[in-house]
């Protein structure tokens, strides 16, 4: 049993993220949903019971709590397809404030190869309700989040950090657009209508596409995004026409295969035209190979930016803003993280009042009628509460004073649960 009182220097973060890793090393250590429960399951075993794990297109990250970034990188190497060598050479590892700060930065988009990200606050949520359902979160993880997610949402209402289209999916839109100026007379093949894929698809809406057709392994999804749209779909066995046939190609699956293969561009051989094909997904779901042919022009997510866009300068003016806020909202969780050392005191007084309570009641209630039995145990346990709630109140006002605590612990002879264990 830990004794000590929480801290902040108990956090600790590692993983691979766009900054350091290309994509072919990112692609090694991403993490599919059943990788992710397998690790905190594991974690578990190993007597690390606080963590969350994000995998997405730019980075594969693991944010703990009581666990040495040793322990973590281990774990992250052990369920993912790469090598302790290749996270000594791509990786990195945080402790402490640096931690919780890029935990932070990561959620509100500043850490993003997208100034501002959408979507990497979803993600981020996903991560963790997966490790609250699998019961791996703790109490100071679980208040640390709160802080988290309120400076995000803060960021929004207080800042302009998420005006203009900051997602991935809009990058991608307009790195076509760069090629081909205007959409409306292009024909487009959208593959994959997850959640990227149905935000790509709206932003290509909005920027002028027209002749744009959907595939998705589950037919019935496609179906249900192109019947919003009023948009063609076709089955998975017409992909090879339909990238002939297509000026702009964009993949947003999630699978750990390519879609699109060589075998796939043999009708597009046979009539050769230019085509922008773009890649959204980690692993990468288009064959690299497919770059070598000269009509290609092929984009994976390590091509995407924003920085060219108007947008991106107006969030970018919003950055110091956002610290600001990350910065109270770290701090008040300093406060209420400082504020636990008194908690095990004030858990052991209120239990000594109570005994003491309960004693005399059962020393007395042989002496009182059993009608005012249950108004003198309510009397009692109100005088209790309302002396106990004076000692209480002066531990939180004094929470950093070691001395306060201790005449506490000295005046009402405490014992911490574990003293004597």
């Amino acid at each position: 049993m830990r004794l000590d009182p929480p801290n902040i220097a108990d956090f600790c973060v590692v993983g691979v993220n766009h900054w350091e890793a290309t994509i072919d090393v990112r692609e090694r250590f991403s993490l599919t949903s059943a990788q992710k429960k397998e690790l905190i399951q594991g974690a578990e075993r190993e007597g690390i019971n606080s963590l969350f794990v994000i995998s997405t297109c730019n980075r594969t990250e693991i944010f703990a709590r009581d666990a040495t970034p040793q322990e973590i990188i281990r774990l992250l190497v052990a369920y993912s397809g790469a090598t302790l060598e290749e996270f000594h050479n791509y990786g990195f590892e945080k402790e402490g404030q640096r931690a919780v700060e890029h935990l932070f930065q990561v959620t509100v988009g500043l850490d993003s190869q997208i100034l501002g990200d959408l979507q990497v606050v979803k993600q981020v949520k996903e991560a963790y309700e997966r490790s609250s359902r699998l019961d791996a979160v703790d109490g100071e993880l679980h208040r640390l989040m709160q802080h988290v997610f309120r400076a995000h949402k803060r960021s929004r209402n207080e800042t302009s950090l998420g005006e203009g289209a900051a997602t991935t999916a809009y990058a991608a839109v307009k790195f076509a657009i760069k090629t081909f100026e205007n959409l409306k007379n292009k024909n487009i093949l959208l593959v994959g209508t997850g959640k990227i894929g149905k935000v790509t698809c709206k932003n290509l809406i909005n920027l002028g596409a027209r002749k744009l057709t959907l595939i998705n392994r589950t037919r019935d999804r496609a179906e249900f995004v192109a019947e919003k749209y009023n948009l063609q779909v076709a089955g998975m066995e017409r992909l090879p026409q339909e990238i002939a046939e297509a000026d702009l190609v964009i993949v947003a699956t999630g699978s750990k295969e390519p879609v699109i293969t060589l075998d796939d561009m043999k009708p597009s051989l046979l009539n050769p035209k230019f085509k922008v094909m773009v890649d959204l997904s980690v692993p990468r779901n288009i064959d690299p190979e497919i770059d070598d042919l000269n009509f290609v022009d092929l984009a994976n997510m390590d091509f995407l930016t924003d920085v060219t866009d108007e947008a991106y300068r107006r969030r970018e003016e919003n950055i110091p803003l956002v610290k600001k806020i990350i910065e109270d909202e770290l701090t008040d969780y300093k406060n209420w993280l400082s504020k636990q050392k008194v908690v095990p005191t004030i858990k052991a007084l209120t239990a000594k009042f109570d005994t003491i309570r309960e004693d005399e009641f059962e020393f007395f209630k042989n002496k009182i009628s059993e009608t005012d039995k249950e108004k003198v145990e309510n009397l009692t346990r109100r005088i209790v509460n309302k002396i106990a709630a004076y000692s209480i109140e002066h531990l939180r006002d004094h929470h950093e004073s070691e001395q306060v605590t201790k005449v506490v612990h000295d005046m009402f002879k405490l014992e911490l649960k574990g003293d004597n264990e």
